[in-house]
């Protein structure tokens, strides 16, 4: 079952956007790919970052429509990143999934171990150059999109201030609290963003499905409802303001009570789920990890981004309950 499975499970991978030609932007004003604007009143400083994956390029188009608009703060500091540049340089339309990274994941590189160790790869490269420049910011919004089916949702790590950050954002209306992957950290729990004593804030939007119009309109609503909220933006700025925007439902909030990690190669879920579904029953039989299954821990669990093709030691699903906002 497992193999026939996968490869009927395959998505089709459809480039329904046009990679935007950020060589304008690539030597930057602070660091290559990092341009950075202060305003004279004083603020916090926020950072837009795109391209944490070089196929996701729906970000890329948001911050380069951005500086093209010449889009400046209002109030405090306002970074848009391109983060990946090397591996966006070899996005190919016609294979669009190959330029994620060149040799490892830059979204898994993000602890202190790592960093400071003697390994050395292009992502490690880049990501040294970035660290230094991520301790100065105050908010970080990660861009991301999804190659499987899933709602979109703002991923918010395991701080109660990113959770709370979140929920005022609103869109996407559904915030997951969760503690990463077990194959490396996040941007977004990165020292700073992730100290529980500590004041800055990082979240992480999966706006949609990989190359979508939809996609962009997201997370241009989702950056720019964070620059309203910081008093980076007005509605005289260069960004969407809320009556353009589709009113936001009440968001809601969901903590990932179980992170499910491949172990074998034959990781198969039963059947094609779709990331938001939520299944109403405990001990409900959602995948099958060899000889292993895999259940649902409780009730009213939220299947948050399955993977339905899972390399061992990679997450295939988190899952999670719903709570009252915090």
């Amino acid at each position: 079952m497992a193999a026939g499975m996968a490869d009927g499970l395959a998505p089709r991978l459809e480039v329904r956007i046009a990679a935007p030609d950020i060589r304008p932007w690539l030597e930057g004003n602070a660091l290559p790919g990092v341009w950075s604007f202060a305003a004279e009143a004083p603020g916090p400083h926020v950072a837009i970052v795109a391209l944490t994956h070089g196929n996701e390029i729906a970000g890329a188009v948001v911050l380069d429509r951005w500086l093209r608009a010449g889009l400046r703060p209002r109030r405090g500091r306002l970074s848009l990143v391109f983060a990946n540049l090397d591996a966006f340089a070899r996005f190919d339309p016609k294979d669009p999934t190959a330029s994620r990274f060149l040799d490892e994941d830059l979204n898994r590189l993000w602890d202190e171990e790592t960093l400071g160790s003697g390994r050395r790869s292009c992502e490690l490269r880049r990501a040294r150059v970035l660290r230094p420049f991520f301790e100065t910011v105050d908010v970080l919004l990660d861009l991301h999109s999804m190659l499987w089916p899933s709602d979109p949702l703002i991923l918010t790590g395991s701080t109660t201030r990113a959770q709370h950050l979140a929920l005022r954002i609103g869109l996407p209306p559904l915030a997951v609290a969760d503690e990463g992957h077990v194959a490396g950290r996040r941007l977004i729990d990165y020292g700073p963003f992730a100290d529980p004593a500590g004041t800055a804030t990082g979240l992480l939007v999966e706006a949609g499905s990989h190359w979508e119009e939809a996609t962009v309109a997201t997370m241009e609503a989702s950056a720019a409802r964070l620059l309203r909220l910081t008093g980076m933006a007005t509605a005289e700025d260069p960004v969407p303001w809320p009556l353009e925007v589709p009113p936001v439902a009440h968001p809601r909030l969901a903590m990932v009570t179980r992170t499910v990690t491949a172990r074998t190669a034959g990781f198969t879920f039963i059947r094609p789920f779709r990331g938001g579904e939520v299944m109403p029953q405990r001990n409900t039989l959602i995948a099958l990890d060899g000889d292993t299954e895999i259940r649902t821990p409780h009730d009213d669990c939220l299947l948050v981004m399955p993977s339905l093709r899972t390399m061992p030691g990679h997450t295939a699903v988190r899952l999670a309950r719903f709570l009252e906002s915090p």
